[in-house]
């Protein structure tokens, strides 16, 4: 198995880039895009050695085209000379935020924030104290009896609908019957048809 030792190290440092700075992995990525840059010009470098040549404007096309590849690869080349000092303050910046924050936790603590700290710790507040664990108890009880209470009256509510239900048949029956009287054609009445 022929692997190069830069692919390597490239799956190696994707395994291991949980840990790196942000603009570490950055400069990695970089880093393998230019190279995998350069190869592709060297490469095509190369394929010119095996282009024969029968005139002189041959010869001159190859050798622009030779020029052209070292002009590219020397530009890849400079952009990442400039990314890198780009990188340089990012990673400082980073290492000095990741500093700072160290320094912060590391900061002796002032009386009233020990006194806060006794106080979280003596009532339990702090996580998997006893009192977040009685607060989780007594959301669960209101939670059950409100499911309780929400039957029971929407089981009052059907029952009162089912005890309601024949008085209310009798007083539609009455109120289609009125309905119908007042409805009823009068005397002398001809019906009649308009079709357009």
């Amino acid at each position: 198995m022929n692997i190069s030792w830069d692919q390597t190290s490239g799956i190696l440092r994707r395994m291991n880039s949980a840990g790196m700075l942000k603009s570490t992995q950055d400069r990695l990525e970089r880093q393998e895009e230019t190279q995998k840059q350069v190869e592709f010009f060297e490469k095509q470098k190369e394929n010119l050695k095996n282009v024969t040549c029968g005139s002189v404007e041959e010869i001159a096309e190859k050798l622009k085209m030779f020029q052209s590849y070292e002009e590219q690869i020397a530009s890849v080349k400079a952009a990442y000379n400039q990314e890198q000092l780009f990188h340089v303050l990012d990673e400082s910046t980073e290492r000095g935020e990741k500093i700072a924050e160290t320094v912060e936790e590391m900061e002796p603590k002032t009386p009233e924030e020990r006194m806060e700290d006794l106080v979280e710790e003596a009532l339990g507040i702090e996580d998997g104290g006893e009192l977040e664990e009685i607060t989780d108890k007594l959301e669960e009880a209101v939670e059950e009896m409100t499911e309780e209470n929400l039957e029971t009256v929407i089981d009052e509510a059907v029952q009162d609908s089912v005890e309601k239900a024949p008085e209310a048949d009798t007083e539609l029956a009455a109120a289609s019957e009125e309905l119908i009287e007042n409805l009823q054609v009068p005397e002398g009445y001809m019906p009649f048809d308009v079709r357009l």
